[in-house]
């Protein structure tokens, strides 16, 4: 994986992150880094991998985000011929091609459970069984992984598995947010002005204006690094002026011309809701028979109001209820629910 942006910073927050994921680059456990977006977690990765025993052999890098849940696993373990429709021959997954080296994988917290339960084999005894195969295969892969989750939260949630945090979490390194790394803008902005400037055929570098850069040093950067490029190079390409660049546009979608935000859709009427099997006017307590059968009568009304007031999206009623997804579709099986929640 070649690069052509380099880690610079001189903030001590910064400076602290870097040092700890050099030296965690030397020992051969799972790394996790945390970051907000644009705060250069991929470099991360890379430095962990270059500064490794592993430094020679293959940095294999997945989004967990770019494929849709169903091809996750193919992708991650690879598969076999007529595995699943349109898996024509043999291939090899990301651990296989990562054998020997660092696997990388990007935005962890969007896996699913399924994939999850795969991987959490795959790290603890280092075997790895392709789709569509009864025969597993044994890799020696070592794994860094990123996102921009708090994941101790998912588990609390139920939608990460905690003894695959355990696993991952050896060592965790959380990079600062560019709003708590003041003192980089500058240098920042200069290193990528300089090469805007040469790549566009500028002999001289003229940089910064007051105002130009009082407008860098002010904004809170909510895209950190990766917002920041953009800007100062947007506004080296655009400067033509003599002297020093000093006007910057942080919103490239500012325009008195922009669409107008579009109406809301009409609401959508709200279908009528079966009928609970309890006598009309009765509350569940009032329903006959023995214990279970008052709790069952009160759980499947309370499904039925709860699906309608959130308009039958199951994802919003297990929130509500305070159920992880899983348990709701449970109970919606138990009570013969599941179709009249769409």
């Amino acid at each position: 994986m070649e690069r052509t942006t380099q880690v610079i910073g001189q903030s001590g927050a910064f400076l602290d992150a870097l040092e700890q994921a050099s030296r965690a680059a030397a020992l051969d456990r799972p790394v996790l880094v945390i970051g907000e977006r644009g705060t250069g977690k991929e470099l991360v990765a890379e430095r962990l991998h270059r500064l490794s025993p592993r430094w020679d052999q293959p940095l294999v890098v997945m989004n967990c985000a770019a494929l849709p849940e169903t091809l996750i696993e193919a992708e991650l373990f690879g598969h076999e011929a007529g595995a699943f429709t349109g898996a024509t021959k043999t291939r090899a997954g990301r651990f296989e091609e990562a054998d020997g080296g660092t696997l990388f994988l990007d935005e962890l917290g969007t896996l699913s459970k399924a994939a999850q339960d795969r991987l959490l084999r795959a790290v603890e005894y280092g075997e790895i069984t392709r789709i569509g195969s009864s025969r597993a295969l044994r890799v020696d892969v070592r794994i860094v992984a990123a996102t921009n989750e708090h994941l101790p939260d998912r588990v609390e949630q139920g939608t990460f598995r905690a003894d695959l945090l355990d696993r991952l979490s050896f060592e965790v390194v959380t990079l600062p947010p560019l709003r708590a790394r003041r003192g980089d803008i500058e240098v920042l902005a200069e290193f990528f002005g300089r090469r805007m400037a040469a790549e566009i055929g500028w002999t001289d570098w003229p940089g910064w204006g007051p105002t130009a850069l009082d407008t860098l040093l002010h904004h809170e950067w909510p895209g950190n690094v990766r917002e920041l490029r953009n800007v100062v190079e947007r506004a080296v390409y655009r400067w033509n002026r003599e002297g020093p660049i000093d006007y910057i546009e942080v919103d490239p979608f500012a325009s008195p011309y922009r669409p107008r935000p579009m109406s809301p859709p009409p609401a959508t009427p709200v279908p009528p809701v079966a009928p609970v099997p309890v006598a009309e006017g009765a509350s569940p307590s009032e329903v006959g028979g023995d214990f279970k059968t008052r709790v069952a009568a009160f759980e499947r009304q309370l499904l039925t109001r709860s699906l309608a007031e959130h308009r039958f999206n199951q994802r919003s009623t297990a929130e509500a209820l305070g159920l992880s997804y899983d348990q709701l579709r449970h109970a919606l099986k138990r009570h013969d629910l599941l179709g009249a929640s769409g």
